[in-house]
């Protein structure tokens, strides 16, 4: 039986869908594991600066006192690492997807 955008039967079941198609479906899954996985990260590193920034930045002024720079300095360096980290997985993801 045919629809509107084509044939509605599919391959039945238990015979192996177009090789191409699996491999396409595959490789975007992954990237979509991916993804949710980056996207966790970055809900953690958003979680830890919260909590972070609460407990180091004890009174609010305009500006820094030494000790405070200090515990924000770590924090500062985790978020510019995984920064790096997150725009090298994106290029290497555009690599695959496009390349």
């Amino acid at each position: 039986m045919s629809s509107l955008f084509g044939s509605t039967s599919g391959p039945s079941p238990g015979t192996p869908a177009n090789p191409d198609m699996q491999a396409r479906k595959e490789k975007f899954m992954t990237q979509v594991r991916n993804e949710l996985a980056l996207s966790g990260a970055q809900e953690l590193i958003n979680k830890i600066n919260e909590k972070c920034f609460a407990k180091c930045i004890t009174k609010p002024s305009t500006s820094l006192s030494s000790s405070e720079e200090a515990r924000v300095l770590p924090i500062q360096n985790v978020n510019q690492g995984f920064a790096v980290l997150t725009n090298n997985w994106k290029l290497d993801m555009s690599f695959e997807v496009y390349g």
